[in-house]
């Protein structure tokens, strides 16, 4: 267990949850579905079932290190990695690999997004445990890839073969990224296709090894600072790399590339809560399927099927609304029909156009 680490990827911005998400405070540090914890705290505390606290590292925006601090207090100032610009998941995952294999030589780490939910916590923890054991023995790329329950639009796909390693790692044959509707139900008439859940197990040795194969410029940037890694220097250094770095996924950069890619079918009760939907999806609902959080001051009739959250202080009342996704939050209101829910994007770009960065 002293050489397993985790990678707790918490830079994102989560427009889509506009406006309770906003760029100074985003959903991975809300408690989105009114459980009492936000998802990064969720995560943090899954993953102390699998690692040491102190092999735990949050890669986040500069702009968050106070936050990330003041939901984990019992994170140490050198487990919170900064980042000076959004470049992607690849340079935050070379960043953290290159740190991690100059700390312990035979480290096996996981990297996994901050605010995604997992229902099933004991069946998540063994199949990371797996991962990491499977990884360092075979020296490959695992992928956790979630057996689908429908055919989304929303995720990336992952094809696998028959060809495994352990007990049930299939090599990947292709990644697919958002897919159509029809292809989205092909994929999971033919039952060799899993979502892509961005969760990935590796040895230091493997990742920084495809690394250098297949983004060997990206490779050689955090190379040149490994003098500089866990000493005074590391800040400055990295203020200076990331802006050289080319902005692209771990998914594009290597997963798709390399040859050694083996994927464990997991069932864990997973979703990245991407959307509002998939939070109403996963909320508690009344008995003519609204659901509202919190719940106390909020009265609705002949109302129904709707996503309601706002302040716990202000009275709302709703009459007529049926599938309707209702917001406030930062005095801002939305009212959005459920269906039209992926104009938000383009509503938070109009807004910003409109009135500057004051609501976003």
């Amino acid at each position: 267990m002293k050489d397993f680490y985790a990678v707790i990827m918490a830079g994102g911005i989560g427009s889509r949850f506009w406006p309770i998400s906003r760029t100074a405070h985003p959903k991975q540090f809300i408690d989105i579905l009114g459980t009492g914890k936000t998802l990064i705290q969720h995560t943090y505390e899954r993953f102390l079932k699998i690692v040491p606290k102190e092999n735990i590292y949050i890669v986040t925006n500069d702009i968050y290190r106070n936050l990330v601090k003041e939901q984990l207090p019992e994170i140490a100032d050198s487990q919170v990695l900064g980042e000076p610009v959004m470049r992607n998941t690849a340079p935050c995952i070379a960043y953290a690999c290159h740190k991690i294999s100059l700390l312990n030589p035979n480290a096996a780490i996981v990297v996994a997004p901050s605010d995604h939910l997992i229902v099933d916590t004991d069946e998540f923890v063994r199949n990371i445990n797996d991962s990491l054991k499977t990884a360092v023995e075979h020296q490959c790329l695992v992928t956790l890839g979630i057996k689908p329950s429908r055919p989304d639009t929303g995720y990336g796909y992952i094809q696998f073969n028959s060809h495994t390693i352990g007990e049930n790692f299939h090599k990947v044959k292709t990644f697919t990224e958002k897919p159509n509707l029809e292809l989205a139900k092909t994929f999971v008439q033919s039952g060799d296709f899993l979502w892509n859940a961005g969760i990935f197990v590796w040895s230091a040795t493997a990742i920084l090894k495809a690394f250098a194969s297949y983004l060997p410029e990206m490779n050689d940037i955090f190379v040149e600072g490994e003098s500089v890694f866990n000493t005074e220097g590391e800040q400055a250094f990295i203020q200076n790399a990331y802006y050289q770095c080319t902005n692209i996924s771990i998914d594009y950069g290597i997963m798709e590339k390399a040859d050694n890619v083996y994927v464990l079918p997991t069932d864990f009760g997973w979703s990245d809560l991407g959307t509002w939907a998939s939070v109403y999806e996963l909320a508690e609902k009344d008995y003519v399927g609204n659901a509202v959080i919190p719940s106390d001051k909020v009265i609705m009739y002949d109302s129904s099927n709707c996503m309601v959250n706002v302040p716990e202080e202000k009275l709302v009342i709703l009459q007529g609304l049926h599938d309707y996704i209702v917001v406030e939050a930062n005095n801002t209101l939305m009212i959005c029909p459920k269906s039209q829910e992926q104009a938000v994007k383009q509503i938070v770009a109009d807004v910003k156009g409109r009135f500057g960065t004051e609501y976003i």
